[in-house]
């Protein structure tokens, strides 16, 4: 055991980060696999001077790097319990491109899809891609060879990895390239001791014994199986020259490429780069009766020479009819297929791929495969593998204990061989009283399977363990790979002796521990693996906890939403992929920052806590401090892990152990204190915009010294609704919900929006209400905040229907009626809570639906050329569509509406207010609103439908934003 005082010295010889404490250690015991297993620390190195520095420890004290980047493995390949090595925050260049040549060189914590942004303007692509691109990294491509949906085009890592740097196990630095034979002989004869020269010299003596060759040929998967991750690549390298005359030359990048960081530390890569490709693309997207259909099919499509052959099972079309994102991705969908197989054409034009879907159509009819053939292009192609991309997590979405479970997900046969071997798969499975779900690569062979199986329980865990070597043994008589795509790590590494055979894997073993003598690189992945049955997230025989929760969550408990996370790692995009999930772990680029950390933290304490109160933990409190509640997790998460509720509920059980601090009082009574304000606004606005006396206000309050304090108008909207009544009758009539912020902050936004309904016709309808309690729930205090809600349930749920909808201004005040009410009221009006949600909407919704309706029209505004800036809210992301508020800032002829890319504001309520924040909500807002805004000309209008998101705009630019219903009335004939 290492001493505490020996890693705080390792600590402080590093110009990065050493994390000793039980949080990160926590947080990196989990990758997207099964795996869990505390490490002794988290290295966060700032160069390649502290990771020989690690190495240097690792071998003093005899214990082990484990290489990271984003964290998405699927076999456990960063799970250990040596020092976590996480290069995702620091190695991130791009470092020179080569048109003429065709190749990039980067650091490993390059991520594919930014690398593709910055080549694109080469006129070039990185072709390998993941699902997991827009956050996967290339350094955890080469270690895993990683290759995707276009692997049938492009290959694996492996074939575009043309060099690299690394650091080997004795801190040395080498470079492994191409070499000709002549090259390769004399990198084996030369005579200088290094631990480079030795590692040619053991191969040349491995390969070029005829015995040997003769093993690996017999044993390794068919050639003609291009995916193929099973232990280390000897095979390939077999047929290199000088070991096979007549073939390309040697590099040790394909041993090194799906090595899984078991054999060097990688500190940059030099990558092939390709021309893009066509600019037309095509998915045909073939519905079928049943799996087996679309795999015989399949072997039809291949004909066509397509780019991509994917498959989409009946599970996984079920779980998008309950995502808040990708059911609007299920639009070509007709009936409810087994299966539907995706087959991606690019060619020069669409014509050519019309001929050619066409001519694969009439072949599939004619062998009886397939019933509905719709050929999409355009914007739907994004959609569909949008959907598709999404599998994995939507997986996770199963509640309770059973989960579709990673096990062998990652087998590949020959493409003629997966119709039968799936069959015998599923007898398999049968065997167990168990099923499937299929999804992914069929074009390449290799089918993504997983059983739902409860890992909590023995039996579980002993099914686990069956099904695996079960399968391996099929997969050995198809002579397949039992790695594909995800790598053997420790799912896979105890089989890959019966995969390749003893003497093959004793040779595999030899490589390692050249390579790695004191076994201090990732070990027990691929050789020496432990049982793949242990340490696992959950124990055998370990029991769900009962906690009691003032929300109600649906099928499960609190603990098993928190579990729905399975760690693909979809909250790490960054702000160039879009969406607005995670803000702050775009901000800070931090771990601990991220939704699956904040899932990780609480599955953890809420599974293994002794405390009568399991919330009571300040390491919870402190990882979900970062999270603004904005529910991007509850729609861009393929889990639909909903973050903010989780937080929501946490904090009220902390705050019962705790108490509560004195802002967080403040905040969360934000409606009786303003209503006090209000008495007197001309005093209030005064205090807080007087510097002596806002200053005060701050430091006495908390909040942030450069936030400027929202003020109050000189009347409520209520009073002003009470002295100005609708006189005449009107055709239609709508119900005002009054919320808070509108009422007092924003009194002149909701007096336009009552006068531009009344302008449309539409007579609004008052009602006496209490407040959103939309401050209270940030905060947690549900309990206060559930009488609030059940008391407005019960005063609209008689009056509001599909005619006279429930209609409000502010975003996040409105949208708590479709979102936090129904699983926030008892039982006895949860019914009348879930048909009220579906009858409230945000103004920008309801005017939307009264324009399709043909209720409002263009010619009801003036003509007037405008350009507008449009910024959505959060909640209007995650529950509804900014596409909304688009559509109607468009009906005055002339006017041009622009979505900013921007995921969150960064104000988020109080978040941006507290002072211990502020320069996180300064830094989101920068990443790509603040900019936007600061760019557009003096003439271009900035819309925010949020309160928040106005005040945001406006102290981090100085611009004054428009609510969409005061730029309409303004617009108004």
């Amino acid at each position: 055991m290492i001493k505490r005082e020996k890693l705080m010295q390792l600590a402080g010889q590093l110009q990065g980060e050493l994390h000793l404490d039980d949080t990160m250690r926590t947080l990196y015991a989990t990758d997207a696999s099964a795996y869990r297993e505390m490490p002794l620390a988290v290295a966060i190195p700032a160069n390649e001077t502290d990771i020989q520095t690690l190495i240097r420890f690792a071998r003093e004290h005899k214990t082990s790097l484990i290489p990271r980047t984003a964290g998405t493995s699927l076999a456990g390949q960063v799970v250990g319990n040596g020092i976590v090595v996480d290069v995702s925050r620091n190695f991130t260049r791009i470092l020179e491109v080569n048109t003429e040549e065709r190749w990039v060189r980067v650091q490993p914590g390059v991520i594919r899809d930014e690398l593709n942004l910055f080549l694109r303007s080469h006129g070039f692509y990185f072709g390998p891609e993941t699902s997991t691109a827009n956050r996967a990294m290339v350094g955890g491509m080469v270690g895993n060879n990683s290759c995707g949906s276009n692997s049938v085009v492009y290959g694996s890592t492996r074939e575009h990895l043309i060099s690299c740097k690394a650091l080997l196990s004795d801190g040395s630095e080498a470079e492994f390239g191409t070499l000709s034979p002549d090259e390769f002989h004399a990198k084996c004869e030369a005579n200088d001791g290094r631990l480079e020269t030795k590692l040619y010299h053991q191969i040349r003596s491995v390969l070029g014994n005829a015995a040997n060759q003769e093993e690996i040929r017999r044993e390794f998967p068919k050639p003609s199986i291009l995916r193929r991750n099973t232990g280390y690549a000897v095979d390939l390298l077999l047929e290199t020259a000088p070991f096979t005359a007549g073939r390309e030359d040697f590099s040790f990048c394909k041993l090194i490429a799906g090595s899984e960081g078991t054999l060097a530390f990688l500190t940059e890569l030099k990558l092939n780069i390709v021309p893009l490709p066509p600019k037309e693309t095509g998915l045909m997207c073939v519905h079928f009766h049943t799996i087996d259909e679309s795999l015989r099919a399949n072997i039809i499509a291949m004909r066509y020479k397509p780019s991509a052959s994917e498959l989409i099972d009946h599970y996984i079309l079920e779980c998008t009819k309950d995502n808040i994102e990708q059911r609007k991705n299920r639009f070509f969908v007709q009936g409810d297929p087994g299966a539907i197989l995706v087959v991606e054409f690019s060619r020069n034009t669409r014509e050519e791929i019309t001929e050619v879907a066409a001519a694969m159509q009439k072949e599939m009819e004619a062998a009886g495969l397939g019933y509905h053939f719709p050929l999409l292009f355009g914007d739907d192609t994004k959609k569909i593998w949008t959907l598709r991309k999404a599998g994995l997590g939507l997986l996770a979405n199963l509640p309770g204990d059973e989960k579709a479970v990673p096990v062998i997900e990652d087998t590949a046969v020959a493409v003629e061989d997966l119709p039968d071997y799936i069959a015998d798969f599923n007898e398999i499975l049968k065997k167990h009283g168990l099923y499937s779900v299929h999804y992914a690569h069929a074009g390449s062979g290799e089918i993504h399977l997983r059983p739902i199986i409860n890992l909590k329980t023995v039996e579980g865990n002993g099914l686990f363990r069956t099904i695996a070597e079960e399968i391996a043994v099929l997969v050995k008589k198809y002579n397949g790979s039992l790695s594909g795509e995800h790598g053997d790590g420790r799912l896979r590494g105890e089989f890959i002796r019966q995969m390749v055979g003893e003497k093959n894997y004793e040779l595999l073993r030899t490589i390692k521990y050249t390579w790695d003598p004191e076994n201090i690189f990732n070990p027990n992945k691929i050789v020496d693996t432990p049982s793949m049955n242990s340490m696992l997230r959950y124990e055998p025989g370990q029991q769900t906890p009962d906690i009691k929760t003032v929300f109600h969550f649906p099928q499960q408990t609190i603990l098993q939403h928190a579990e729905q996370c399975n760690g693909s790692g979809d909250c790490r995009k960054t702000h160039l992929s879009g969406g607005t999930m995670c803000p702050s772990y775009m901000a800070t680029r931090n771990e601990k920052d991220t939704t699956r950390a904040r899932a990780n933290i609480l599955r953890e304490f809420l599974t293994r806590s002794t405390k009568e109160n399991r919330f009571d933990h300040q390491e919870i409190y402190d990882v979900l401090d970062l999270c603004l509640a904005c529910k991007g997790c509850k729609s861009e998460c393929p889990s639909n892990v909903d973050v903010a509720k989780l937080k929501m509920e946490f904090l009220q059980h902390y705050y019962d152990a705790n108490g509560i601090p004195l802002r967080t009082r403040m905040i969360g009574n934000f409606t009786a204190l303003t209503g006090l304000a209000s008495i007197a606004p001309g005093i209030y606005n005064w205090m807080v915009k007087t510097p002596a006396t806002a200053g005060l206000i701050k430091r006495f309050s908390g909040f942030a010294p450069k936030r400027s304090m929202p003020t109050l108008e000189n009347k409520t909207l209520r009073r002003w609704l009470a002295q100005n009544p609708q006189t005449t009758p009107l055709p239609r009539k709508v119900y005002l919900f009054c919320d808070e912020f509108t009422n007092y902050n924003d009194t002149s936004i909701g007096i336009k929006a009552i006068q531009l309904l009344r302008r449309l016709g539409y007579d609004v309808v008052p009602v006496k209400h209490p407040e959103s309690a939309r401050a209270l729930l940030s905060k947690g205090f549900l309990r206060k905040a559930k009488a609030i809600v059940e008391e407005n349930v019960r005063i609209f749920s008689d009056l509001v229907t599909a005619d006279t909808p429930l209609i409000g201004v502010e975003p996040s005040a409105i949208l708590g009626f479709r979102d936090e009410y129904p699983d926030l009221v008892g039982e006895p009006l949860r019914a009348k809570a879930k048909a009220l949600a579906d009858n409230v909407l945000m103004i920008d919704e309801f005017l939307s639906r009264e324009t399709d309706l043909g209720h409002i029209r263009p010619e009801m505004f003036r003509p007037a050329q405008q350009h507008i800036k449009l910024h959505g809210h959060c909640q209007q992301k995650a529950l509804s569509t900014v596409l909304h508020s688009k559509k109607i800032l468009s009906l005055p002829q002339g006017h041009t509406v622009e979505v900013i890319p921007s995921g969150c504001c960064g104000m988020a309520g109080s978040f941006g207010y507290e002072k211990e924040h502020y320069d996180v909500s300064m830094k989101i807002g920068e990443l790509v609103l603040f900019p936007a805004v600061r760019n557009a000309s003096e003439r271009t209008l900035i819309a925010a439908p949020g309160t928040s998101c106005r005040h945001q705009i406006k102290d981090g630019t100085g611009v004054h934003a428009k609510h969409p219903v005061e730029i309409l009335f303004d617009a108004l004939v």
